[in-house]
């Protein structure tokens, strides 16, 4: 495994989403501004995939704008709509800050109009803050791979070019077209431009983008572009970077006074909150991926077949969302430009770069029963 594709950079970053809310609908998408196209020495593809492979980070910070246009109903329920929530990232346009001081320490902050959250990952301790609702969660990690996956779980959605571009290179295998784009000056940086392409027609994906830094060898920018579309439907850049390493107090978090403070390590209550340590008891959904590539399906699990309805507030509302989604091709379906959402009446969610029509055929599967 490479370097670049190992290293957790900003993968903690994100509370889960559910698999629904992905993506989101907003304002239309615009490429970011750059220069003119600098004069490069020329390297192949080749040579740009060993750059990102082998590149080492070991402190970063700057200022990253996200743009998301998938084409969707708004669905706020589902897709949160406070521009300083951490879920509305799945829509319209966002700017974030970002600290990187190694795999221990990283900081995001996401910037709204009525606020701001933060994640703060330092050592044994992640944080998450919204500064509107006055909350906080504390996650206490013993160091363990076991123990650190039950911390907050990355969103679909990408918060940065380097997680990205980490996920586009995932799909680098003999079902991916790999050539040069043009060169381009990003944040004030000379940069290359990778493209990755799926051979397999039936994927919803038309291109992905990369902007390598010419000296870092790291992504400065990611797009991707939905089949026959010019202009992106999701794109992640950093309009402001510094490759020096933050400083450590980036990463110390202080629960401001009045925090309302939910303490997830059993045994441990953080002092000034009223709040009891949860215990976790309910078992994680079951999953399977079927099919391989740009056109493969992930297909999750969240209820048994005749299982009675949630009585929670908050999975009541959710559901109340899906029951908006229009019906199709076996269940409610959730389409967008760059994949496609197929919730079963058995309780099973299908999700893939596919068509509604593919995903059906999929939850048809004896693969994707998940019995």
């Amino acid at each position: 495994m490479s370097k670049f594709t190992s290293r957790p950079v900003l993968r903690w970053a994100v509370p889960a989403v559910a698999a629904v809310a992905v993506v989101g609908a907003g304002v239309a998408a615009k490429t970011l501004a750059v220069a003119a196209e600098p004069n490069l020495p020329p390297r192949t593809a080749a040579q740009l995939l060993v750059d990102l492979q082998t590149a080492q980070l070991d402190g970063l910070s700057g200022t990253v704008v996200e743009r998301a246009d998938l084409g969707l109903p708004a669905l706020p329920s589902l897709l949160g709509d406070q521009s300083s929530e951490l879920t509305s990232l799945v829509s319209g346009k966002h700017t974030l800050r970002v600290w990187y001081s190694g795999p221990d320490k990283a900081r995001l902050s996401l910037l709204g109009t009525q606020g701001q959250s933060d994640i703060i990952h330092n050592g044994a301790d992640t944080w998450t803050w919204n500064s509107k609702s006055g909350t906080a969660q504390h996650f206490k990690s013993d160091g363990s791979a076991e123990d650190a996956a039950k911390g907050p779980v990355p969103s679909a959605v990408p918060k940065s070019p380097q997680e990205a571009a980490d996920l586009a290179l995932k799909a680098i295998d003999p079902t991916t077209q790999v050539s040069i784009g043009n060169s381009a000056k990003i944040a004030g940086r000379d940069a290359y431009e990778l493209i990755l392409r799926p051979r397999d027609t039936a994927s919803l994906i038309g291109q992905v983008r990369l902007a390598i830094d010419a000296q870092e060898k790291l992504p400065l920018r990611v797009q991707v572009l939905a089949k026959g579309e010019s202009n992106p439907a999701f794109e992640v850049a950093f309009t402001q970077v510094s490759f020096t390493r933050p400083d450590d107090a980036q990463f110390v978090f202080n629960p401001p006074a009045g925090t309302k403070v939910e303490e997830t390590d059993p045994g441990k209550k953080v002092e000034g909150s009223d709040q009891q340590p949860k215990a976790d008891t309910g078992e994680q959904p079951k999953s399977t991926v079927v099919g391989e590539g740009w056109t493969s399906v992930m297909v999750l699990r969240t209820s048994q077949p005749g299982q009675a309805a949630a009585t929670d507030a908050e999975a009541k509302k959710a559901q109340d969302a899906i029951n908006q989604l229009p019906l199709g091709n076996g269940g409610r379906t959730f389409n967008s430009k760059l994949f496609s959402v197929l919730i079963t009446d058995d309780g099973r969610v299908l999700v893939g770069s596919v068509s509604p029509e593919r995903l059906s055929q999929v939850a048809a599967d004896p693969a994707a029963a998940l019995k």
